[in-house]
């Protein structure tokens, strides 16, 4: 049976535990609804700058210029953006994103191409130091706090900048979707060469047979070059975006993560003071049977 004094310190050291995840929870909550509140903001912009988007490309047709548009004819280079967070604590949030940017990353070194790193985070560019993979660009300390667009345009800038100058021959993206509290999705996008913009099907009053987007915009000198324009600023739309959502995610998993470990301290408690008691009830019944073993022996 284990010693009073070294269950009580347990006991003791489990409660100063249960403070601190509480603490970290309440921190977390309060994060998470000023990250949230931001990108439920930026959602409706990010949409309907796709649509618009998706308006120009339907109306331009085949008279797009763009040179962010066209793919390769040879993809040798593969560079992949990676967004995780800058700490841990916050469950499988970052394993999941890590083991999507390794399993994708593995697939294309297997095809003989070369793969390298923008990481947005402390735990991608620990990974990709490991593991070998070179980085070109990190950002840390910008997932989990406050940031601008500013952010998102320059990597953006940098992103093009490379496209165009043929450091890099595809770019993807990998970020975390915040679905819901208890849920945030890795996903993958490509972010260059822009891939072809569908038109959503759209159904107006009275004309239940129309598809496409809707002829509501009015381009001045054209399509193709309002497009000109937009295409890159695109590039920085999704970027803040995945920054938003990474960030919101990170919020709701370490909030969760917080909240089983507060939940696992009580139960560890429990299970502690239960063990206290038993050990204090044994130790009380062995001094009764020695106090009573010694007035036997003085009463013979």
């Amino acid at each position: 049976m284990a010693k009073l004094k070294e269950v009580k310190n347990k006991i003791s050291a489990v409660k100063k535990t249960r403070q601190i995840t509480k603490a970290m929870n309440m921190v977390a909550a309060s994060r998470l609804r000023g990250a949230q509140s931001a990108m439920e903001a930026f959602r409706p912009y990010a949409n309907k700058f796709a649509e618009v988007l998706g308006s120009l490309a339907e109306r331009a047709g085949e008279d797009i210029s763009s040179p962010l548009i066209v793919p390769r004819d040879e993809v040798k280079k593969i560079h992949i953006v990676l967004c995780t967070s800058d700490r841990g604590l916050c469950g499988g949030f970052n394993a999941n994103l890590i083991h999507r940017a390794d399993t994708f990353a593995k697939e294309k070194a297997a095809q003989n191409l070369e793969v390298s790193f923008t990481n947005f985070g402390r735990k991608g560019r620990a990974w990709c130091k490991k593991m070998g993979f070179p980085v070109v660009r990190e950002h840390l300390g910008i997932v989990g706090s406050r940031f601008g667009f500013n952010v998102a345009t320059a990597s953006g800038r940098e992103l093009i900048d490379g496209f165009l100058n043929g450091d890099y021959d595809e770019v993807y993206l990998i970020y975390a979707e915040f679905v819901s509290m208890a849920r945030q999705t890795p996903r993958l996008k490509q972010l260059l060469p822009i891939p072809p913009i569908e038109a959503e099907e759209v159904t107006p009053a009275g004309d239940a047979g129309t598809t496409g987007y809707l002829a509501e915009h009015i381009c001045e000198p054209s399509a193709d070059a309002v497009l000109g324009d937009m295409l890159p600023r695109s590039i920085s739309v999704q970027i803040y975006s995945a920054l938003l959502e990474t960030s919101t995610s990170e919020h709701a998993a370490r909030m969760a993560a917080m909240d089983n470990a507060t939940k696992a301290c009580n139960d560890m408690i429990t299970s502690l003071t239960l063990a206290y008691n038993k050990a204090r009830q044994a130790a009380i019944t062995a001094e009764l049977m020695d106090i009573v073993g010694g007035a036997e022996a003085l009463r013979g």
